[in-house]
């Protein structure tokens, strides 16, 4: 097994992906609407906002699970953006999101769907491509992105 570069990096701003932050949520925190990935926007969204999103997360930013979870929704990236930005507590962002998201939130879908990125076949080549880049190409319980996003920020050992 090769040497876990989140422990080569410790202490650094910046690992093999670029800058990892690790007080963002999981991919698979639910949002209390049951929408899996949400609060992970969201707080992505905080840190742009504050200007405390590195240029690694910056890159897919609004991108990604960012935009995949907004088309499900049928709304843009930059509607959540403005209504993060506009709210002054999360009261305020709660209401403003009810009235932003479809009342049909088709939560199982989007989860599933969530829980599944990076299975088919081409994905599962770009996952081994990835784990490559990180070192950990016989880790077989790294299956999805979301996967390796917990990992890469420390959540899973």
């Amino acid at each position: 097994m090769s040497m876990d570069y989140r422990k080569q990096f410790a202490g650094t701003a910046d690992g093999p992906t670029g800058a990892i932050l690790t007080d963002l949520p999981s991919p698979y925190i639910p949002h209390s609407n049951g929408l899996l990935y949400l609060p992970r926007f969201i707080a992505k969204i905080r840190k742009h906002l504050n200007g405390g999103l590195p240029a690694s997360y910056q890159r897919n930013f609004t991108k990604g699970f960012d935009l995949f979870l907004c088309m499900h929704l049928g709304i843009e990236p930059q509607d959540v953006i403005a209504a993060v930005s506009d709210s002054g507590s999360d009261e305020e962002l709660e209401s403003r999101l009810n009235a932003l998201l479809p009342t049909d939130l088709r939560v199982a879908e989007w989860n599933k769907k969530l829980c599944q990125t990076g299975l088919s076949e081409t994905g599962q080549e770009k996952i081994a491509e990835l784990k490559q880049s990180m070192g950990v190409s016989e880790r077989a319980d790294l299956m999805t992105f979301a996967d390796l996003i917990d990992y890469d920020e420390g959540r899973i050992p």
